[in-house]
């Protein structure tokens, strides 16, 4: 892959060698953030997770204390009284079974997150080969299949992010963005690691987390060192 000009020269001030303190590679990757628009800083968490296992996967959520600077589009599907409930909390979009040939067939997927009433997700399941690969089903352990609508937008609208190995059992979440200050990247960062600490498997064995990277949008990636993370 050809890389831009400031990119290889910002990569020059990171040593590829090194795991840095959470600190450092926080600042690190602010000074090697040189796009145009405030890029986003991503956390990428390899873990000794087996994937393949039932018994050893991940999945949930975590309320960023800082939120991720980015505004959330959250659609809903409800009916009656926790449809008006939705409304009234904040929702971009929502609706029902009216929804599925917009999204289906228009390939209309201009929000973020979906939540759903447990009754409702009979009608959400036909769209799962639209949304499942996409990561917008929704799922009781992310709190996004739930009654309580109100809170699980207010949750979303304040940095609520999800958390969930992908097939090579990393972990990818934003944590921010690069005009955050450094202490509320590190906060974020830190409630995103507990969470991840505390769902912890218990059939994984050693080492949990085997490798942490920080990185802006465009930004090279800064490795932190993954026992600080560990407690």
């Amino acid at each position: 892959m050809k890389r831009g000009k400031k990119y290889i020269e910002n990569a020059k001030l990171v040593d590829r060698m090194q795991q840095y303190e959470v600190e450092d590679a926080v600042a690190l990757v602010k000074k090697t953030a040189s796009a145009k628009f405030d890029e986003t800083v991503e956390i990428h968490i390899r873990t000794g997770c087996d994937g393949r296992h039932a018994d050893q996967q991940i999945r949930g959520a975590v309320v960023l204390p800082h939120g991720t600077g980015k505004k959330v589009r959250v659609l809903v599907f409800a009916k009656g009284v926790k449809a008006d409930e939705a409304q009234a909390a904040g929702a971009d979009y929502v609706g029902g079974e009216e929804l599925i040939p917009r999204i289906q067939k228009e390939g209309w997927l201009e929000f973020d997150v979906v939540v759903a009433t447990p009754d409702m997700m009979g009608v959400v399941g036909r769209l799962g080969r639209v949304l499942g690969p996409k990561g917008l089903m929704p799922n009781p352990k992310a709190g996004t299949v739930t009654m309580d609508v109100t809170k699980a937008i207010s949750d979303i609208k304040a940095g609520k992010i999800e958390y969930r190995l992908d097939k090579t059992n990393i972990v990818h979440c934003p944590i921010g963005k690069v005009s955050f200050t450094e202490e509320q990247l590190c906060e974020n960062l830190k409630a995103l690691t507990d969470a991840i600490m505390k769902a912890r498997p218990s059939a994984v064995k050693g080492q949990f987390l085997r490798s942490v990277t920080l990185t802006s949008t465009m930004g090279p990636g800064v490795r932190i060192n993954p026992i600080r993370l560990q407690g």
